[in-house]
């Protein structure tokens, strides 16, 4: 069973890409069926949300925490229970 799907589009915009599916040889409806199935099967990755660009001060603040990190520095130790980690956080340092 198929579904129609209706939807408002730029009309340059729209011209555009049926002149380009046009040339390569498939109809508009063709491109958004593959486009859907694309983005359904996780092939199509679409980003709204654009990423911050870092100052350079958190960048190297990140850089070195990601050295310490590594290097097992400045870290607290592994706990078995949320009792001794509490402890560990109330001990003055």
């Amino acid at each position: 069973m198929t579904s129609q799907v209706v939807l408002k589009i730029d009309k340059k915009l729209k011209d555009k890409a049926i002149k380009k599916a046009q040339n390569e040889g498939l109809p508009l409806a063709a491109v958004l069926l593959l486009a859907t199935k694309a983005y359904v099967d996780g092939d199509l990755d679409i980003q709204l949300v654009t990423q911050r660009k870092l100052t350079a001060k958190t960048r190297q603040e990140l850089q070195k925490i990601s050295k310490d990190i590594r290097q097992g520095k400045n870290l607290s130790p592994p706990f078995d229970n949320a009792k001794d980690a509490v402890a560990y956080l109330k001990t003055p340092r």
